[in-house]
């Protein structure tokens, strides 16, 4: 039976940026996956901002999603004005019930970015009320709470991220990197210029590729170590000790609760078949 994976970001690269080697995992498997940002994403850029912008990052969202097989969305609201509001709330339960999710992952609350954390509370917000049938009455209400689980982060307070499962991903770091290569307005553009790096980046397409590939390496391999003890855990001593790259993810307490069975359900390919 094919399980159904929704990932919420807040902008068009934040999914397949912190999840996008599990959801090559589930696509791989056959299972079924969305993508979504709740903003267009029409003010990440130094040069570009606006309506063309929003075009051309749906076009490289689309283009990602497009690697592993998967559906990549973008709701049409302003990037950095994303808010809590009752409308959004009635959008995000629509969307998770229309897509009837087994698992969603998303941003945690405590998070740098408005739009990170109010997509946050979006999902929460949205969490019990996707089983009421007088809310949002024009789709139909779910039975039962997806697994909710947050996507990792560094941030200490007011506590530090704290995964219980944790994935090896080392088999589609390819799939990762070709995802977010297609973000190219991002990586090689606004977020190179945002931090002083704009020098640094590879003229060439092959060598920025390649150039993006040390970073996603670099970042994968210190949440592997960052995350050994549930690795270990996960996959036991030999192989978690081996892992190279890793995803990892934190239950969130509004959704269905991820136990060890549901673990097991939701993540075949770190666990192994359910008995």
């Amino acid at each position: 039976m094919s399980l159904r994976l929704l990932i919420i970001g807040a902008h068009p690269d934040d999914a397949d940026y912190a999840a996008g080697g599990t959801a090559a995992l589930y696509r791989a498997a056959g299972h079924i996956v969305r993508m979504v940002s709740l903003t267009n994403g029409d003010a990440g850029h130094h040069e570009t901002p606006g309506p063309a912008l929003a075009k051309r990052r749906l076009a490289e969202a689309t283009a990602a999603g497009a690697v592993i097989g998967a559906e990549y969305h973008l709701f049409d609201i302003h990037d950095g004005e994303l808010e809590p509001t009752l409308q959004n709330r009635w959008k995000v339960i629509h969307l998770i019930r229309s897509f009837e999710p087994d698992l969603i992952l998303t941003h945690r609350p405590n998070d740098y970015h408005p739009d990170h954390r109010y997509t946050s509370q979006l999902v929460q917000d949205a969490a019990y009320m996707i089983t009421v049938p007088a809310v949002v009455p024009g789709t139909k209400h779910l039975m039962k709470n997806p697994v909710i689980a947050y996507l990792p982060d560094e941030f200490l307070k007011p506590y530090p991220f704290s995964p219980t499962v944790a994935v090896d991903v080392g088999s589609v770091l390819d799939k990762i990197v070709a995802m977010l290569h297609c973000h190219q307005s991002q990586f090689y553009e606004w977020l190179a210029y945002n931090t002083g790096t704009l020098d640094q980046v590879p003229k060439g397409d092959a060598q920025r590729r390649a150039w993006l590939g040390e970073h996603v390496k670099a970042r994968l391999r210190h949440q592997a170590e960052r995350f050994r003890a549930q690795l270990i855990q996960c996959y036991g001593p030999e192989r978690g000790k081996a892992v190279e790259f890793a995803e990892a993810f934190e239950p969130c307490e509004y959704g269905a609760p991820l136990d060890d069975a549901a673990a097991r359900r939701l993540f075949p390919f770190v666990y192994g078949k359910p008995a």
